[in-house]
Parts: structure tokens; C-alpha cells; sequence
């Protein structure tokens, strides 16, 4: 078995063990990035839903960041939101705070009913610089 080349920012690696999984993972030319959840450094989830989308922007950038890449190098994206239909226009208010300009990255917004108490959870795939 090939040993894998995890990518784990500062500071949340207890939340990584205690789950079981690694942040992201870098494999031919690009990195395949967990989702992030609106989660603090202690896992707990931020209170309201803009919080919640904001805070897992800043934490998928700090894995990004920590692979040398940032939400420019992202080529596509899957978000899951719970209750999308009441959720949705509040979670794109925040979007484009991150999203940065055109052209986009692809997009698969998938509507759930649970995610471990939390509203918003969004993964990606970078190109490695």
C-alpha cells in the first residue's frame, strides 16, 4: 500500500484523529480536501448559519493554504446543506465573500437531512501549484 501525503493545518488535528480521517490528501497533481464544516478549533459548531458557512471557508483555507494553494487553484466543489430550500439564498449570501471572481469553479450543491449538527459542509479539489 502506498502511504498517503496527508495535508493537516495547525491545530485541528484531535478533531482529525478522533474522526478518523485526514484533512486532505495529496495525490497526482491535485489535492482532494475533506469536507469542512462551520466546526471551531474544538469541533464544536458556530452558532448561526452565515457563522457556520464563513467558518468552514476559513477552515478549508487553511488547508489549502497549508498545501500551498488557495480557493483559486479549486477546480470543482461539492456543498451539502441541509434544507436547501429554506437555507440555500442565505448560504450564497456568504459564498461570494470566498468565491473570488470568474471563472468559477464546478459545483454540486447537494441537499441532506443531517450533518452531525451542523447546516453547511463544503469539499473541494485543488490543482497543486
Amino acid at each position: 500500500m502506498t502511504t498517503r501525503n496527508v495535508v493537516s493545518p495547525p491545530g485541528r488535528q484531535a478533531l482529525y484523529e478522533r474522526n478518523r480521517y485526514s484533512p486532505a490528501i495529496r495525490s497526482n497533481g491535485f489535492l482532494f480536501v475533506s469536507g469542512q464544516v462551520g466546526s471551531q478549533e474544538d469541533g464544536s459548531p458556530r452558532q448561526g448559519l452565515k457563522e457556520q458557512v464563513r467558518q468552514a471557508f476559513e477552515n478549508l483555507n487553511a488547508i489549502l493554504a497549508t498545501a500551498g494553494c488557495s480557493f483559486d487553484d479549486v477546480v470543482d466543489v461539492t456543498v451539502f446543506m441541509v434544507d436547501p430550500a429554506s437555507t440555500f439564498e442565505e448560504i450564497w449570501t456568504v459564498v461570494p465573500e470566498y468565491w473570488g471572481d470568474a471563472p468559477h469553479p464546478t459545483l454540486t450543491a447537494v441537499g441532506v437531512t443531517w450533518l452531525y449538527g451542523f447546516d453547511f459542509e463544503i469539499k473541494v479539489i485543488a490543482r497543486l501549484p
